[in-house]
C-alpha cells in the first residue's frame, strides 16, 4: 500500500482530521485502526471503511444526493402545510384539518392532484426551454445545500469558500425564472420574468455585502469553520458581536427574503398585476418544481443565515461541541435538530411577513434595496471593521454580553405574550379576542327585524 499518497497526523486519536490526497488510494485498514476522519465529510469517511477510491467517492454522492433530496423534499412538504396553518391562523381560519392528522397529508393529496393534472406548453412557447426551466430554477436552488453543514462534519461537499459557493448557485435561479418568463410566449410571464432578474440583480449587492461582515469578522469563507468559531453560549455568535452585525443580521434576512421571491417582495409572481407571473402559463408536475424551488431557497438562505450569524448548529447552551464530547453519532443528532429548528423559525418568519404585510409596488421594491439597504449594508461593513481595530477586547465582550442579554429578555417576553391565551368571550355587542371592547359594528335590519 503506497503510504507516500497519505498524510496522517501524529497522534491518532478518535476524531482527529484524516487527510487524502488526490491521488492514491485511501488507506482503510490504518483509518480503521486510528478511527480517523476524513476532512469534514462523515458520508465519505464512512465509504471509505469500505470502498476503495473512486468508489467511495461514487458510493457518497449518490448517498449525500438522496439524504439532500429527501431533507429538501420532506421541507417543502412539512413547510406547506405549516404556511397554511400559519396564514389560517392569522386570518383566524383552521386551514387544513381534514386530510389526516391536523391536516399533516393536505399536502400529499395536493402533490397527487399536480401529478394528474395535465402536462402541456402553449403554441406560442419555445417547448425545449420551457420544460426546462423549471428544473434549471431547482437544481440552483438544491445545489445550494452541498456546501450548507447540518452538523459538526455532516456536510455534502466540504468547499473552502462555501459562502461565496452558496451565494454564486442561489444566484442563479433567477435563469430559470428569465428563461420561464422568456419560453412561455406570454407578455405576462415575460414581465415576471424581467421583474425577477431586476430583483435579483440589486438585492444580491447587500446580501453580499451582509455576508462579507461575519466572513471578516471570522477570516474565513468556509461555513464549517465560521461555525466551529461559535461555540459556547450564544453570546458567542457573530450577531450579538457589535451593533453593525446585530443589525447587518435583519438586513441580510430582508434581502435573502427578497431574493426568495417571498412577500412583500414577490413582484415576479404578482397575481393582482401579472395574472400569476412568470409561471402564468404552467401547470401541473412543472409547476410544482417552481415552489419545490422557492421552498427549498428558503431552507438555503435560513441555513446561510444560521451560520453566519446565529451559531451554526451551535444551541448556546453547551460550552462545548456535542460532536467531540458525546461522540459524532449522539451529538450530532443534537447538531442536526438544532440547526433545523433555527432554519425552521426563520422560515416561519418568512410567513409569518408574507400574510402580514402587503405587496409593494415595483418602484417602492427597487427603492428599498437601492436607497435604503444598499447604504445601510456599506455603512455596516464600515462599522465592522472600524470596530475591529479601535474598539478594545474586553469593552467589545462587555457589549457583547449586553446585546445577548437585551435580545434573550426581549424574546422571553415574545414567547409569554404569544403564549398568553387571547380572551374568546365578550359582553353582548363588542368583539372578542384582540378586539376586546370595540363595539360591534351596527347592521341594516330588514323588515322582518333580522339582520
Amino acid at each position: 500500500m503506497n503510504r507516500r499518497n497519505v498524510r496522517f497526523p501524529l497522534r491518532c486519536h478518535l476524531r482527529e482530521i484524516f487527510y487524502i490526497s488526490e491521488q492514491g488510494a485511501v488507506c482503510r485498514e490504518e483509518a480503521r485502526e486510528c478511527g480517523v476522519r476524513e476532512k469534514g465529510c462523515a458520508v465519505l469517511e464512512f465509504w471509505s471503511l469500505h470502498l476503495d477510491r473512486p468508489w467511495n467517492l461514487l458510493a457518497a454522492g449518490v448517498t449525500a444526493a438522496i439524504l439532500l433530496f429527501g431533507f429538501v423534499g420532506l421541507s417543502a412538504f412539512l413547510a406547506i402545510w405549516a404556511e397554511r396553518k400559519v396564514s389560517g391562523r392569522i386570518q383566524d381560519r383552521l386551514g387544513p384539518s381534514r386530510v389526516g392528522p391536523f391536516g399533516l397529508l393536505q399536502s400529499l393529496a395536493d402533490a397527487l392532484k399536480l401529478l394528474a393534472k395535465e402536462d402541456h406548453a402553449p403554441a406560442g412557447a419555445d417547448r425545449w426551454l420551457f420544460r426546462l426551466a423549471p428544473y434549471l430554477a431547482f437544481c440552483a436552488s438544491f445545489a445550494g445545500f452541498l456546501a450548507l453543514p447540518f452538523g459538526y462534519g455532516l456536510v455534502g461537499w466540504e468547499v473552502s469558500v462555501a459562502a461565496f459557493f452558496m451565494l454564486a448557485v442561489l444566484s442563479s435561479e433567477v435563469f430559470g425564472v428569465v428563461l420561464a418568463g422568456y419560453a412561455s410566449g406570454s407578455k405576462w410571464s415575460l414581465f415576471g420574468g424581467v421583474r425577477e432578474a431586476a430583483q435579483v440583480v440589486s438585492y444580491e449587492i447587500p446580501r453580499s455585502l451582509c455576508v462579507v461582515i461575519p466572513v471578516c469578522l471570522a477570516g474565513t469563507l468556509n461555513l464549517h469553520h465560521i461555525a466551529r468559531q461559535q461555540t459556547g453560549g450564544f453570546w458567542e455568535w457573530n450577531i450579538f458581536h457589535d451593533p453593525f452585525t446585530y443589525i447587518a443580521f435583519f438586513v441580510f434576512f430582508i434581502t435573502a427574503t427578497a431574493s426568495c421571491k417571498r412577500a412583500p417582495f414577490d413582484l415576479a409572481e404578482a397575481e393582482s398585476e401579472l395574472v400569476a407571473g412568470f409561471h402564468t402559463e404552467y401547470s401541473g408536475f412543472r409547476w410544482s418544481i417552481f415552489f419545490l424551488a422557492e421552498y427549498g431557497s428558503m431552507f438555503a438562505v435560513s441555513g446561510l443565515a444560521a451560520h453566519l450569524y446565529l451559531g451554526g448548529w451551535h444551541s448556546g447552551l453547551l460550552p462545548f461541541e456535542p460532536a467531540e464530547t458525546w461522540g459524532p453519532i449522539w451529538g450530532n443528532l443534537l447538531n442536526v435538530g438544532v440547526f433545523a429548528t433555527k432554519c425552521w423559525i426563520l422560515v416561519l418568519v418568512m410567513m409569518w411577513l408574507r400574510w402580514t404585510l402587503p405587496r409593494l409596488r415595483i418602484d417602492q421594491v427597487m427603492e428599498t434595496c437601492l436607497f435604503y439597504l444598499l447604504p445601510i449594508s456599506c455603512v455596516l461593513l464600515a462599522g465592522v471593521c472600524l470596530w475591529q481595530v479601535t474598539i478594545p477586547t474586553d469593552a467589545g465582550r462587555w457589549i457583547r454580553y449586553l446585546l445577548a442579554g437585551l435580545t434573550a429578555l426581549a424574546g422571553i417576553a415574545l414567547v409569554i405574550g404569544l403564549l398568553r391565551p387571547l380572551p374568546q368571550n365578550a359582553r353582548r355587542g363588542q368583539l372578542p379576542g384582540a378586539w376586546k371592547g370595540q363595539q360591534w359594528p351596527s347592521l341594516p335590519l330588514s323588515r322582518s327585524g333580522q339582520v
